[in-house]
């Protein structure tokens, strides 16, 4: 499964320093995230579709439709 999260931050013209440092990690971890080479745990996935304003399946592949799920 392919995540978007390396395309939703290109999107958002942030940098991947920029992202770890708002996930509150390295930005290595982060690249690997991106890479597939690690496992995005559900709580990091949570706070990237806040950041993104967006929900957590799209942002794991499972649905196109980048509008967060009402609250």
């Amino acid at each position: 499964m392919k995540l978007r999260i390396r395309d939703m931050r290109e999107d958002h013209d942030l940098t991947q320093q920029q992202v770890a440092d708002y996930l509150m990690c390295d930005q290595s971890l982060y690249s690997k995230y991106e890479r597939g080479e690690r496992d995005v745990p559900l709580a990091v996935m949570v706070r990237l579709a806040r950041l993104y304003k967006t929900s957590v399946d799209y942002l794991a592949g499972l649905t196109s439709d980048k509008n967060p799920y009402p609250k």
